[in-house]
C-alpha cells in the first residue's frame, strides 16, 4: 500500500510539472541599437520569482498555468509591466526593447551597461547563468573588503588562500599550478620566482573585475591545475576625474627604528626611481673573465632612520570623445603607493641526519618596498565592431637589509656569528594589448574575438651584497675579509619579448524558443624568449688582519683596504652565468555550447596544444668560452573537457565538469642556477624537470534564492602524473641546506568546497542591511614518491599529503550597510581567513616535512560614500597579529636533541589604515 501511495505521489508530482507553463524571451537595450542587455531585472509580480537577464538578454521562468505581470528594470530605464496567460504545458515568448527614461539620464545607463560586471549581485548572476565552473569578484567587492591589490582580493574565492612570499594556493595547490591571464590575453610573469605575476603589484584601481575558472575550458591555456585566473583591467566610460591619498600605520613596523641601505636614503629611491648605483660596473665586460676591479658606484653602509607612515596616492581620469556617430571612451589611471616592513623571529636549519641545528639564527629583516602602475585604456563601439586597447606598467622595488645572529654549520661554541644582506630588488613590467570583437552579420549568429598583447619584463637583483663577522657590541662586528665575506652577485633576467595572440570564430545557431547555441573554432598562443645572468665577484684579501668595525658605516673602511691593496674584487663567476630561454605554446580547439533543452546545457570541447621549452646553457665544468649546449622539452597535449549545466530550477543549477590539463614548472624551478647565501644555505634550479599532467574532475551544486544570495556545494578529484614538488636536497656532509625541486611519481587530490552569501534579514526584520559570506575547502592528498629519482633514498616517507597543499582552509566575512541621512552610505565588513597545516618542503635523511602552521587573520573595513563624491575608507588589518611559523614535524625517524622545532617565525603586526578620494 506505501508503494503504491509513492507511486502515485511521484506520478502526480511528475504530472504538475510536467503541465507547468514557461515564459521566456529576450531583453534588448533600445540606446545601444537594440542589443541584448545583460543583467536587467525581470520579475514575476504575483509570484516573486526573479531572475537576471543573461549576457545576451535572455531570460527563462517556469510557472503554473494562471495570468502574471512580467516586470522588467533598470538602472536609468523605464520599468515595463506586461500583462500575461499561459495555460498548462505552454511556453512563451515576451521579448521586449527597454528604452531609457530620458535623455539627462542617458548617461548614467550607458555607464551602468559597462560597470555591471563589475557590482557583486551582477557577478553573481552571472556565475548562476555560466556552464562553465567559475567564480568572479568584481571592484564593488574590492573597495567594501578595503582590498588593495587583486592578490588579497582573491583570497575572499572559495579554495584560495595567501602565503607570505609565495603567493597564491588554489584548491591547495601553489603557484606553479595556477595561470594568468589578462583581457584574455596571456602575460608573462615578472619574477622567475613566481609562475604569474605577482598579483600585490596590481592596485585594485586598475581592474574592473576578475573571474576565476576552477573548470577548463578548451579557449583557455592547458597549462593550469588549480585555477586560471583571468584579471579584466578597468574599462570605465563614465565622465569623472578622480583623487585618492592614503596613510597606513601598522604596529612593530612604522615610527619605529628601521635599517635602509644608504643607497636608498634619498628622495629618488623614494619615488621607487633608484637602484642605478648598483650596477655592474662596466670594466668588468659583458662576459666573465676572472677581471678584478674596484670601481663600484654602490655603498655598503647602512642608515638608521624611524621608519615613516606608509603612503599610497592615485589619480584616474575618463571620458569619450565622439567619433561620428560612436564614442571613443578613454581611461588614465596610476597608482603609487611605499610600505615599510619589519620581520623579525628565528630562522634556523637541521643538520641532515644528525637531528641538531645547523643554523640557529635569529633574523631581523627591514624591507622598503614601492609600487607604481599605470593603465591607458581605449574603448570604441561602432555598429559591428568593439575594440579595446591597454597599455599597463607595473613596477616594484624592495630594499633589504637583513641581519642574522647566532651560529651556522653546526659551530654552536660561535653563538655571535652576524651575516648582513643588503639587497635590492626590481621587476618591470609593461604590456600593449589590442582586443575586441566583430559581428560578421546583423543577426550576430557569425562573430569573432581575438586579441594581440607585446610584453617586456625585466627582474634584477643589482649587487646583492654579504658582510660576515662576529657580533662584539649592538653596533660592531668583528670582521675579516675572505671566505662568505663581501660577496656581491648580479641576477637578472631580461624577457626580451613575449608575444600572445587569440583569435576565435563563434556560430550561435538556434533561435530564442529554443535557446541559442554556439559553436567555436580557436587559436590562442605565445612566445617568449628571455635570458638569465648571474655573475658574482669576492672581496679577495691581500694580508689584511681582522678588525673592529661600526658594521652599519663599514663602507669608508673597506675603501681604505681597497686603497691600500689589502682588498680587491675579483670576479669568479662560472661557465653556469647566463641561460637562453624560448618558450612557446600552440593551441587550436573547437568547443560546442549546445542547450539540448530548456534546463540542460552542455559544452564539449577539445584543445591540441602543443609546448616548448628549450634552453641554451653551459655546464660549470665548460671553459666559459665554449658553445652554449641546448636541452629542449617539448610536448603536444589533446585536452578534452567536458562542463555540463542542469538547471534543477529556475534558481538552482547541478554542474560537472571533467578535462585534463598540464603543468610547466615556474622559471627559477627549471634554472640551473644555485642562488647562494652567506648563511650556508642555497636554492637550487632543476633544469631536468618536466611538465605534469593533471586530470580533473568536479561536481558542484548551487542555489541562488535571490540575485544577492547563493549556496554551492561541491566536490572534485584531481589526479597528477608527475607533480612538482619542493625538497631539501640531500647532502653528503649534512651541512649547508639546499632547497631544490623535483618529480614525484604521482598525487591525487580529493576535495569539497562550501560557500554561502546569505542576506540575514530573511531570519530577522532587525538585521535588515547585514549580510554572511562563508566559504570554505576540505581536502585529502596523497603523493607517492619516485623512487627512481636520484637520492630517492633520502626521502623519509613513501607515501605523505601533496607538498603546498593544505587540507583544509576558510574564509567569512559579515557585512553591514546602512545609511547615515540621505548623502552618506556606509558598509562595514568583518573578514576572516585560515588556511590548514600544509608542507613547504618535504622531508628526507629521517626528518619528518617542514610545515607551514594555520594562520589566522581578521580585518575590518568601514566605508563611507558621501554625496556620491567623497569616500572615506578605514581599515584594521591583522587584528589577531598571530605568529606565523615554519615548523618540523614531529614524526622524525631520528633523534632530535633540539628543544623546539620551529625553523622560521615572525609577525606581522596590526595595520591601521585610512583613505580619501574625491571624484568629480
Amino acid at each position: 500500500m506505501k508503494i503504491k501511495f509513492l507511486f502515485f505521489a511521484i506520478l502526480f508530482s511528475a504530472i504538475s510539472w510536467a503541465q507547468n507553463a514557461t515564459v521566456k524571451g529576450q531583453i534588448l537595450d533600445k540606446e545601444m541599437k537594440n542589443e541584448p542587455l545583460p543583467f536587467s531585472t525581470v520579475v514575476i509580480k504575483e509570484t516573486k520569482q526573479n531572475t537576471a537577464t543573461d549576457e545576451n538578454g535572455n531570460y527563462s521562468f517556469s510557472m503554473p498555468a494562471g495570468s502574471y505581470t512580467l516586470v522588467i528594470t533598470y538602472l536609468g530605464y523605464e520599468t515595463k509591466e506586461i500583462p500575461f496567460a499561459v495555460s498548462a504545458g505552454e511556453t512563451k515568448i515576451i521579448n521586449h526593447t527597454l528604452a531609457s527614461t530620458g535623455g539627462e539620464e542617458l548617461k548614467e545607463v550607458v555607464v551602468e551597461v559597462q560597470y555591471s560586471r563589475e557590482k557583486e549581485s551582477a557577478l553573481l548572476q552571472e556565475q548562476q547563468k555560466a556552464v562553465e565552473i567559475k567564480q568572479s569578484i568584481g571592484s564593488q567587492e574590492l573597495s567594501r573588503k578595503g582590498i588593495s591589490d587583486v592578490e588579497e582580493g582573491l583570497t575572499k574565492i572559495t579554495g584560495i588562500s595567501k602565503v607570505e612570499s609565495k603567493g597564491l594556493f588554489i584548491r591547495g595547490l601553489e603557484d606553479r599550478y595556477n595561470n594568468l591571464l589578462v583581457n584574455n590575453l596571456a602575460v608573462p610573469s615578472n619574477s622567475p620566482f613566481k609562475k604569474i605575476i605577482p598579483l600585490d603589484q596590481f592596485p585594485t584601481d586598475v581592474v574592473g573585475y576578475i573571474d576565476v575558472f576552477k573548470s577548463f575550458n578548451p579557449n583557455i591555456y592547458g597549462d593550469f591545475a588549480g585555477a586560471t585566473i583571468d584579471v579584466k583591467t578597468s574599462q570605465n566610460t563614465k565622465d569623472q576625474t578622480k583623487i585618492s591619498f592614503g596613510t597606513g600605520f601598522t604596529t612593530n613596523n612604522n615610527l619605529t627604528d628601521f635599517l635602509l641601505s644608504e643607497d636608498a636614503n634619498n628622495t629618488k629611491s623614494y619615488f621607487g626611481f633608484g637602484g642605478q648605483e648598483r650596477e655592474l660596473p662596466s670594466a668588468y665586460g659583458t662576459t666573465p673573465a676572472g677581471v678584478t676591479n674596484n670601481d663600484y658606484d654602490s655603498s655598503w653602509n647602512v642608515n638608521k632612520i624611524k621608519a615613516p607612515l606608509n603612503t599610497s596616492t592615485g589619480i584616474s581620469h575618463s571620458g569619450k570623445f565622439n567619433v561620428g556617430s560612436n564614442n571613443l571612451y578613454y581611461v588614465f589611471a596610476t597608482n603609487f603607493d611605499n610600505k615599510y616592513q619589519v620581520r623579525e623571529g628565528v630562522d634556523r636549519t637541521f643538520s641532515q641526519g644528525q637531528g641538531i641545528y645547523d643554523n640557529n639564527l635569529n633574523k631581523k629583516q627591514f624591507k622598503f618596498q614601492t609600487q607604481s602602475s599605470v593603465l591607458i585604456g581605449l574603448q570604441y563601439k561602432g555598429d559591428r565592431i568593439k575594440l579595446n586597447y591597454t597599455s599597463l606598467y607595473l613596477k616594484s622595488t624592495e630594499n633589504l637589509i637583513q641581519d642574522q645572529v647566532g651560529y651556522t654549520r653546526t659551530a654552536v661554541q660561535n653563538p655571535n656569528e652576524f651575516i648582513r644582506l643588503n639587497q635590492y630588488e626590481q621587476s618591470d613590467y609593461f604590456a600593449n594589448q589590442v582586443f575586441g570583437s566583430y559581428k560578421l552579420s546583423d543577426d550576430d549568429k557569425h562573430t569573432l574575438n581575438g586579441g594581440v598583447a607585446f610584453t617586456k619584463t625585466k627582474y634584477s637583483q643589482p649587487d646583492r651584497k654579504f658582510i660576515t663577522g662576529t657580533k662584539i657590541s649592538d653596533t660592531d662586528i668583528n670582521t675579516q675579509y675572505g671566505s662568505n665575506n663581501l660577496i656581491r652577485q648580479f641576477f637578472n633576467i631580461d624577457n626580451n619579448y613575449h608575444i600572445s595572440s587569440n583569435l576565435e570564430y563563434n556560430y550561435k545557431f538556434g533561435n530564442i524558443e529554443n535557446s541559442l547555441n554556439k559553436l567555436s573554432f580557436g587559436y590562442s598562443g605565445f612566445g617568449e624568449y628571455m635570458a638569465s645572468q648571474f655573475r658574482f665577484t669576492f672581496g679577495t684579501p691581500n694580508g689584511a688582519s681582522p678588525y673592529n668595525v661600526p658594521v652599519n658605516n663599514i663602507d669608508s673602511y673597506i675603501q681604505n683596504d681597497i686603497a691600500s691593496n689589502f682588498l680587491t674584487f675579483t670576479e669568479q663567476s662560472t661557465a653556469e652565468w647566463k641561460t637562453k630561454v624560448f618558450q612557446r605554446a600552440d593551441g587550436i580547439y573547437t568547443n560546442l555550447l549546445l542547450n539540448a533543452s530548456e534546463k540542460f546545457e552542455f559544452n564539449v570541447g577539445l584543445r591540441a596544444e602543443n609546448t616548448i621549452r628549450k634552453y641554451d646553457y653551459k655546464s660549470i665544468v665548460d671553459p666559459i668560452t665554449n658553445p652554449y649546449r641546448s636541452k629542449t622539452n617539448e610536448n603536444l597535449y589533446i585536452l578534452p573537457s567536458l562542463n555540463i549545466k542542469y538547471a534543477l530550477k529556475d534558481d538552482r543549477n547541478l554542474r560537472f565538469a571533467m578535462s585534463k590539463t598540464y603543468t610547466k614548472p615556474v622559471l627559477f624551478e627549471s634554472l640551473d642556477i644555485n642562488l647562494i647565501n652567506a648563511d650556508g644555505t642555497t636554492e637550487l634550479g632543476n633544469s631536468n624537470l618536466e611538465n605534469s599532467e593533471n586530470y580533473n574532475a568536479d561536481i558542484k551544486f548551487e542555489v541562488f534564492p535571490t540575485p544577492k544570495e547563493m549556496f554551492a556545494a561541491s566536490l572534485f578529484a584531481k589526479y597528477i602524473d608527475q607533480p612538482i614538488e619542493r625538497t631539501i636536497l640531500a647532502s653528503a656532509t649534512g651541512s649547508g641546506q639546499t632547497i631544490t625541486y623535483f618529480n614525484n611519481k604521482s598525487a591525487t587530490l580529493f576535495g569539497a568546497e562550501f560557500e554561502a552569501i546569505i542576506q540575514l534579514s530573511r531570519l530577522s526584520e532587525n538585521l535588515e542591511g547585514f549580510s554572511f559570506g562563508f566559504n570554505t575547502s576540505l581536502m585529502l592528498t596523497e603523493s607517492s614518491i619516485n623512487l627512481n629519482r636520484p637520492s630517492s633514498d633520502f626521502d623519509t616517507f613513501t607515501k605523505r599529503n601533496l607538498q603546498g597543499a593544505s587540507n583544509w582552509l576558510l574564509n567569512s566575512d559579515l557585512k553591514y550597510e546602512f545609511n547615515l541621512g540621505s548623502n552618506c552610505k556606509n558598509t562595514t565588513s568583518l573578514v576572516y581567513n585560515v588556511y590548514g597545516e600544509r608542507i613547504y618542503a618535504v622531508g628526507v635523511a629521517g626528518y619528518d616535512h617542514i610545515y607551514e602552521k594555520p594562520f589566522h587573520k581578521l580585518d575590518f573595513v568601514w566605508g563611507s560614500s558621501i554625496n556620491k563624491k567623497w569616500d572615506l575608507k578605514f581599515s584594521v588589518d591583522n587584528i589577531l597579529n598571530p605568529l606565523y611559523t615554519r615548523e618540523r614535524g614531529t614524526e622524525n625517524k631520528i633523534s632530535i636533541e633540539e628543544s623546539s622545532l620551529i625553523e622560521q617565525s615572525y609577525k606581522r603586526g596590526i595595520g591601521f589604515s585610512t583613505n580619501i578620494s574625491y571624484t568629480f
